[in-house]
């Protein structure tokens, strides 16, 4: 089957951009579900009867 150069251009230039939107997928998904980790690990973290936050961090 012999297929136009032009048109073999676009379908690789269609791939590439397919590739770089399903690794811009993959690095958002991993942000956030690193940065929803961490948060839900820091409030596991925190000790009843004591203020969290702004406040512990000034006296330190």
């Amino acid at each position: 089957m012999l297929m136009n150069s032009e048109l073999m251009l676009v379908l690789a230039h269609e791939h590439h951009r397919d590739l770089i939107a399903e690794t811009d997928r993959r690095r958002l998904f991993t942000s956030a579900r690193l940065t929803r980790a961490a948060r839900k690990a820091s409030k596991k973290r925190a000790v009843r009867g004591q203020p969290a936050g702004f406040f512990t961090a000034r006296r330190a």
